[in-house]
């Protein structure tokens, strides 16, 4: 494989001379500059990347760091994201740091050795130190999801307190007369807004007890647990939103077992709308997160940054959809 210092020795010019032709950062006269692509050309040289951002400043590389891509939410938001830098000629290095903030750290410092010109972080662990550490690198940063407000970055979330309001009152519309919540991590803001909304939907009801919310973690045995647990406490339950559409289909087979009818004797409703919610039986109902469209307006901020050199931190909440399916296809008439 050809070296610069290859093309330079062709060419007849020093390497610096290949390096200001390569990056068009300073004046080559045009006889030069034909000899040294003359013999990039005859050598098939390929420059590599990290050398010309040293010069240039870009490496033409992203990092996007997600919490668990096993989770059907996160792979659309990395298409969202991957879809705007291609168009940008760039590419996306993907990292998984399974919500560890030691393992996010390392990340952070590996791609700092690799010079990339922006990262994207969808994270709930993410440290003032890192967030310092990459502002004095120069490396824009955008959060996505899980993070709160910042001086130094962007945030792009959705309505999670509206959402988790929105799956109440669809409960409520269509008769249920005792709800309970099954919550995620409340480090993370997403899942503490939905238990917010939640709580100050229901909480003046006579029926309203703390005991109808228990944690399942964002996991699908976790909702598969706590709804066990919650049908023991409460047998006369009739309605559970979970915070999350993997703790739903994790319920939807705990009441399976337990021989409860979803949604003859409970009706049940998730929160993210993954496509895994419309191949369960029954479909659940959900609330939407514009996953897609969450990843699409990361990358645009992102770039709108590296592009601009300026960084302006800003909250964008993105608006939610209910999917009424078949977990909450019932009349009031209907219920128990």
């Amino acid at each position: 494989m050809a070296t610069i210092r290859d093309v330079a020795k062709l060419a007849g010019v020093s390497v610096a001379t290949v390096s200001r032709v390569l990056n068009k950062n300073s004046y080559v006269n045009k006889d030069t500059e034909q000899k040294v692509v003359k013999a990039i050309e005859q050598l098939q040289y390929e420059p590599n990347t990290v050398a010309r951002g040293l010069a240039g400043k870009e490496t033409g590389t992203i990092a996007l760091i997600l919490p668990d891509i096993s989770n059907p939410f996160f792979p659309v938001i990395a298409r969202g994201v991957e879809d705007v830098a291609q168009r940008h000629g760039y590419t996306v290095i993907l990292c998984n740091s399974d919500d560890h903030g030691q393992k996010e750290k390392g990340y952070i410092e590996m791609l700092r050795k690799k010079y990339v010109d922006g990262m994207i972080f969808a994270s709930s662990t993410l440290s003032e130190e890192d967030v310092e550490q990459m502002r004095k690198n120069k490396i824009p940063l955008v959060v996505l999801d899980r993070a709160l407000t910042s001086q130094s970055y962007s945030v792009i979330r959705a309505r999670n307190y509206e959402g988790a309001k929105l799956a109440v009152r669809h409960l409520l519309d269509i008769g249920c007369k005792k709800i309970a919540h099954l919550y995620g991590p409340q480090e993370m803001i997403t899942a503490k807004e939905r238990l917010q909304g939640y709580e100050d939907s229901v909480k003046h009801a006579p029926w309203y007890t703390p005991s109808l919310m228990l944690p399942g973690h964002f996991h699908m045995d976790g909702g598969l647990r706590a709804v066990k647990d919650l049908m023991e406490k409460h047998s006369d339950i009739d309605g559970i939103f979970c915070g999350n559409d993997l703790m739903a289909v994790g319920a939807l087979k705990g009441l399976h077992q337990l021989g409860i009818r979803v949604p003859d004797d409970v009706a049940l409703i998730g929160f993210d709308g993954i496509s895994l919610t419309e191949i369960t039986q029954p479909e659940l109902s959900t609330i939407a997160q514009p996953n897609y469209d969450m990843g699409k307006l990361a990358a645009e901020v992102l770039f709108e940054a590296i592009q601009s050199g300026v960084v302006q931190p800003k909250l964008y909440e993105l608006e939610v959809t209910l999917i009424e399916r078949d977990s909450t296809a019932r009349k009031p008439t209907d219920r128990p």
